[in-house]
């Protein structure tokens, strides 16, 4: 298993942690069409996930409690944001 399944969405880097993940499925409940359970009960992509815009992304990345999403703009991380 890879520790990260990252995806460029709208020039945003968003990268899943595999490790962290650990099924909670906020952030399924945001974009029930762009993200689902993988075979092992970790969060996935679909191919509907490269039509999320800007704030759906952040949205996504907010509503998991693990922190196991997070997303970058140029090299930098933009969500979560640090407390």
């Amino acid at each position: 298993m890879n520790e990260f399944e990252e995806r460029t969405i709208g020039g945003l880097v968003v990268r899943i942690d595999r490790l962290l993940c650990v099924g909670f499925g906020d952030c399924i409940a945001e974009v029930p069409d762009a993200l689902v359970f993988g075979g092992e009960g970790i969060v996935t992509f679909t191919e509907a996930a490269d039509g999320l815009d800007r704030q759906q992304i952040i949205s996504v990345c907010e509503a998991c409690p693990v922190d196991a999403i997070t997303v970058y703009e140029n090299g930098t991380q933009i969500a979560p944001q640090s407390a």
